[in-house]
């Protein structure tokens, strides 16, 4: 089993689909002979030619309507958005389009497409340039929307969103770029919409996704040298939402906290908190507990903006928090 980055694991992965299905082609800014702002695209275009590695304009709305044409007449198209930011540009034909075609057609027309984008903060990119919002695509029927939090997960969610009839929202966090993990070879693909149990526990339900499901992680591991018992949920897909996993696990704990990297009010945790709330509202011993981004514009200064951010230290003090509210004794 080889120990790559979350980097490496995206370029094999879109390198295997493109050399298996001659549908698959990428197309976004600088992904060609640039190789990608990230490099999640060097050497395909050496590899593949023009016809399917496809630079285009500084034209979000352009080359994402493309990619929808595309999609509709049978190909599958990966769209490369710089950053989710510049996806605000393509709304119209993200939500009005790809994710309509399906339903107004009755089922006659498809745009199965995946437009992989990383967000997030951390990397001193400014407020216009650091942005969470996949709750803008996450409120929307039609599109699925995943967010990988390991290099295995981003292989086999990958493999999943190609495979899929719907356009996804493929999300990658800046911050996990380089961070490594072992990815089996000949894993099978994910199955969008059921989040993972990644440690499992009984005092207390931690539920993140992308970077702060890896934070989540670290704060259990901190916990359980002091004898805390928690049980970490990767949420993995945000539409669909496995709100049966949540349930299930805050039923056995009785407490949860969730972390998450957007903003607080109307963010992905008020929507986790109203699942657990309808499921094992009976079941708590406490109130749900939410840690995010402060609701600011991120600043540029990297005091300010680690400031701003969620840490394993806020997360680790609301869990504190919640295990003193039910009576937790260590």
């Amino acid at each position: 089993m080889a120990v790559i980055t979350y980097r490496q694991a995206l370029h094999d992965t879109l390198r295997e689909e493109m050399l298996s299905d001659e549908n698959v082609f990428l197309i976004g800014e600088e992904i060609g002979v640039f190789e990608g702002s990230y490099k999640i695209t060097a050497g395909l275009l050496e590899e593949f030619g023009e016809k399917r590695v496809r630079d285009t304009p500084i034209a979000e709305e352009g080359f994402v309507g493309a990619a929808v044409g595309a999609a509709m007449l049978g190909l599958r198209p990966v769209v490369e958005l710089m950053t989710i930011n510049f996806s605000l540009l393509a709304l119209d034909q993200i939500v009005n389009h790809a994710a309509k075609i399906y339903g107004m057609f009755g089922g006659q027309s498809s745009a199965p497409m995946v437009l992989r984008t990383p967000g997030g903060g951390g990397q001193q990119l400014g407020a216009t340039h650091s942005q969470n919002i996949e709750l803008y695509y996450a409120f929307v029927p039609g599109l699925k929307v995943v967010a990988p939090s390991t290099p295995a997960d981003a292989r086999a969610l990958l493999k999943a969103s190609l495979a899929d009839n719907d356009p996804v929202l493929f999300l990658e966090n800046l911050a996990l770029y380089n961070t490594k993990g072992e990815v089996p070879e000949d894993a099978p693909p994910a199955e969008i919409g059921k989040a993972g149990v990644t440690r499992v526990g009984s005092d207390i339900t931690i539920i993140g996704y992308s970077r702060m499901a890896t934070v989540a992680t670290q704060v259990a591991d901190q916990l359980s040298e002091e004898g805390v018992s928690a049980e970490v949920i990767d949420l993995r897909s945000l539409r669909p939402l496995d709100r049966e996993t949540l349930v299930e696990s805050v039923r056995k704990t009785g407490c949860a906290v969730i972390a998450e990297d957007d903003w607080l009010t109307y963010g992905v945790g008020a929507e986790i908190a109203a699942s657990i709330s309808d499921g094992a509202f009976d079941y708590l011993d406490a109130p749900v507990r939410r840690v995010a981004a402060a609701e600011v514009p991120l600043p540029y200064a990297k005091p300010l903006e680690r400031a701003a951010l969620p840490s394993a230290e806020s997360l680790n003090t609301a869990v504190r928090q919640t295990l003193e509210a039910v009576g937790h004794r260590r």
